[in-house]
C-alpha cells in the first residue's frame, strides 16, 4: 500500500496492475451520481447523514433493503438484528478475526485458511501474533496455459484451538470459486468443530455478481457472510456488510462503537434505495458482471498471446477481477520480478504475500503475480506485454 500511494504522487507514469480498485463502469457510475445528488438535494437527509452520528451497527434503511432482498432471493430467515455494516470489509475482518481468535477469545486462538492463496488483507490483522493457519491447495492442470485451485480435503486439519474456518469466494487474488461440494464440505468441518465458518463474499452474487460459476449461495446461523459496497465500484465510502448470528452481531455492534463510534452512513444513505427497488441487483447483473467477464477474456487472449512457448499459467478467472499468473520453475522470486517490473513502469503484486500462515518456503509461493485487469484494456495489454518480456529474461538469462 505505500508503494502505492507513493506511485500515485510520482511524476512518472506507471500501468497500475497492481492495484484492487473496481473499474469505472459508466451506466454504474452515473446511476450512483444521481443517487448522491437526491441525498443532497434533501437537506434533512443530507444533514443526518454527514452531520449526525449514526447508530453503532449502520443504516437502519440499508439493513431493512438487504434483509428484504436476501430473504426473497433465497428463503432465509434473516431478521435486521442478523445484519450490521462496518467501515468496509478490511473493517470487518480485523473485528470478526480479532473477535474469534484474539485476546478478545480469552486465549489465542486460530482462523483456517482452507486454501491458499487468499486475499492479501487478512495477513497482518491480529492485533498480537498472527493466527491463521492455512492449506496447500491441490493444482489442477485444466490445459496448455490455465489451472485451477481445489481444496485438499485430505490434508486438512482443523486444530483443537481454532476459533473459525474461513474462504473467500471468489478469491482475491486467484479468481478462484470453490464448489458448491467443497463449501458444504467446510460447513460441515465447521458444525463438527463448534466453530463458524466465515465467507469473504466480497464479489459474489446477489451483488456485485463479479462470478462466472453456476454455485449456490447460503446462509445459516453458523455461517458469517461478509459482503461490501466497494466492488460495486464505491470503494471510497467504506461500507462493509456482515450476516451472521444475533450473538455476533451483537458483539460487532458493540465493538464498532468503541473503534469507530458508528459506520459511515452516507453510502448506506445512497444505495439504501437501489437495495429497495432491487434495482442494484439488476445493475449487477446487467452491468457490472457482463462487463467483468469481457474485460477478463480479454486479458486472458493477451497473456496466451505474449505468453506462448513459456512455462507460464492463469488461474482459471471464475469472478473477482484479477489474474493470477504462474510461472513454472521460475529462476527468481516474485518480488524480484516485481521490481524489475516497477522499473519498467508496470505495477504487480508479488505472489508470497497471498499465503498467510503458511511456511513461505514452498516454491509456489513465489512463482505467481496478481495483475488486475480492471483498468483500460490497452494498458492490461502493455503491462502483460512487459510482463512476458522480463519473464522471458528471467528464464534465459538465469
Amino acid at each position: 500500500m505505500d508503494d502505492l500511494a507513493e506511485l500515485l504522487t510520482s511524476d512518472r507514469e506507471y500501468l497500475m496492475l497492481g492495484g484492487g480498485n473496481p473499474a469505472k463502469i459508466p451506466a454504474v457510475i452515473e446511476r450512483y451520481r444521481h443517487c448522491l445528488q437526491a441525498v443532497a438535494r434533501d437537506n434533512d437527509t443530507f444533514y443526518r447523514h454527514v452531520g449526525l452520528y449514526g447508530e453503532p451497527g449502520g443504516a437502519g434503511a440499508l439493513i431493512l433493503a438487504l434483509q428484504d432482498q436476501l430473504n426473497s432471493r433465497y428463503g432465509w430467515n434473516l431478521d435486521a438484528d442478523n445484519i450490521v455494516l462496518t467501515n468496509g470489509s478490511q473493517n470487518a475482518f480485523f473485528l470478526l478475526f480479532n473477535l474469534l481468535a484474539g485476546p478478545a477469545s480469552g486465549q489465542q486462538r486460530k482462523i483456517v485458511l482452507p486454501l491458499a492463496p487468499e486475499y492479501i488483507g487478512y495477513e497482518d490483522v491480529a492485533i498480537h501474533q498472527s493466527f491463521f493457519v492455512s492449506n496447500r491447495p491441490l493444482i489442477d492442470i485444466t490445459d496448455d496455459h490455465r489451472f485451477k485451485y481445489h481444496i485438499d480435503f485430505d490434508s486438512l486439519t482443523i486444530p483443537g484451538d481454532a476459533g473459525a474456518i474461513c474462504v473467500s469466494r471468489p478469491t482475491n487474488p486467484t479468481g478462484n470459486v470453490i464448489t458448491d461440494k467443497e463449501l458444504t464440505g467446510l460447513d460441515s468441518l465447521a458444525r463438527e468443530n463448534g466453530i463458524p465458518l466465515i465467507i469473504d463474499n466480497a464479489y459474489g452474487e446477489p451483488f456485485p455478481d463479479i462470478i462466472h460459476s453456476d454455485v449456490s449461495l447460503d446462509w445459516h446461523n453458523n455461517i458469517i457472510l461478509c459482503m461490501s459496497l466497494s466492488k460495486l465500484g464505491l470503494p471510497a465510502l467504506r461500507t462493509g456488510i456482515i450476516i451472521a448470528s444475533r450473538e455476533i452481531t451483537a458483539l460487532i455492534r458493540r465493538m464498532n462503537s468503541i473503534i469507530n463510534l458508528t459506520p459511515g452512513s452516507l453510502g448506506p444513505a445512497m444505495l439504501a434505495p437501489l437495495f429497495a427497488s432491487g434495482e442494484i441487483l439488476s445493475l449487477s447483473r446487467e452491468h457490472i458482471r457482463p462487463f467483468y467477464r469481457a474485460k477478463a477474456e480479454r486479458a486472458l487472449a493477451c497473456f496466451d498471446h505474449n505468453m506462448a512457448g513459456l512455462p507460464a499459467f492463469a488461474h482459471v478467472p471464475e469472478g473477482a477481477i484479477f489474474l493470477w499468473l504462474w510461472f513454472r520453475d521460475l529462476p527468481i522470486d516474485s518480488e524480484t520480478l516485481y521490481q524489475r517490473l516497477k522499473e519498467r513502469g508496470v505495477i504487480v503484486v508479488p505472489g508470497h504475500y497471498f499465503f498467510p500462515g503458511m511456511d513461505k518456503s514452498w516454491r509456489h509461493c513465489h512463482e505467481c503475480i496478481r495483475i488486475s485487469y480492471a483498468t483500460d484494456d490497452s494498458n492490461v495489454q502493455r503491462g502483460i506485454e512487459l510482463i512476458a518480456e522480463e519473464v522471458k529474461k528471467a528464464y534465459i538469462t538465469s
